[in-house]
């Protein structure tokens, strides 16, 4: 879906550079901006727990239900409330996994809605579907179908954003063929995030062919000296 050259500085503008791992320090996490200011990134994302930080010249994002996805909608809402009231500018947050494989798309709508009724514009929120999950249990084209009937219901509901995953579901992360499934739902409509075992630049480029148009990498430099300056 690329149509202009995929040159490192317009890689970067696309790039939530992200420290999520469970035993970060405020130390880690101090670190983690600086790289991203350093590469000349969009944004930091970062546990709710860690902020607010000081990340001058970055899109601050942080993750609500995460990383499975089984805490109460309210709880969702209230995370990401607080997370704005401390700096967060998106929130990332994970759907209920099993309710989507299950078919039950209005309680994903649901949900949705309800963090978006605490978090409203221009407060961005991206809508994590587990789609390697959704592919392991339903099977390929049954998991398309699936994905795109979520990403069209995320979106009546305000989503701004879908995303792949958190990087931490042990059915894997982000794929070409879950991207392209929601660039046909929403593709023009909503960003596409692509996250998840995202480690070199051929990786990023065929995700960003598919139709992704942010990434969420924790080897971000890693990713970016694979592009032409």
């Amino acid at each position: 879906m690329a149509s202009t050259p995929l040159t490192r500085d317009r890689v970067a503008a696309m790039i939530d550079h992200t420290l999520l791992s469970p035993d970060a320090s405020r130390d880690d996490v101090a670190a983690c901006v600086a790289e991203a200011q350093d590469l000349g990134v969009k944004a930091v994302c970062v546990s709710p727990a860690m902020l607010p930080v000081r990340a001058a010249g970055l899109t601050v994002v942080t993750v609500a239900g995460f990383p499975s996805g089984k805490h109460h909608a309210l709880v969702k809402a209230m995370e990401g409330r607080l997370a704005v009231d401390q700096g967060a500018t998106e929130v990332d947050m994970v759907i209920d996994v099993g309710a989507a494989i299950a078919g039950l798309v209005d309680e994903v709508m649901a949900e949705v809605l309800t963090v978006r009724d605490a978090v409203p514009p221009p407060i961005r929120i991206k809508v994590i579907l587990e789609s390697a999950a959704i592919h392991r249990a339903l099977g390929d084209e049954a998991g398309d179908e699936r994905i795109e009937a979520v990403c069209r219901a995320v979106a009546e509901a305000g989503a701004d954003l879908v995303k792949t995953s958190t990087g931490f579901h042990p059915a894997g992360g982000a794929s070409v063929r879950a991207v392209e499934a929601m660039h046909r739902a929403v593709g023009g409509r909503l960003g596409i995030k692509a996250s998840g075992g995202i480690r070199d630049a051929d990786t990023a480029r065929a995700m960003i062919d598919a139709g992704a148009t942010r990434l969420g990498l924790s080897g971000s430099r890693a990713v970016l000296e694979g592009f032409d300056a």
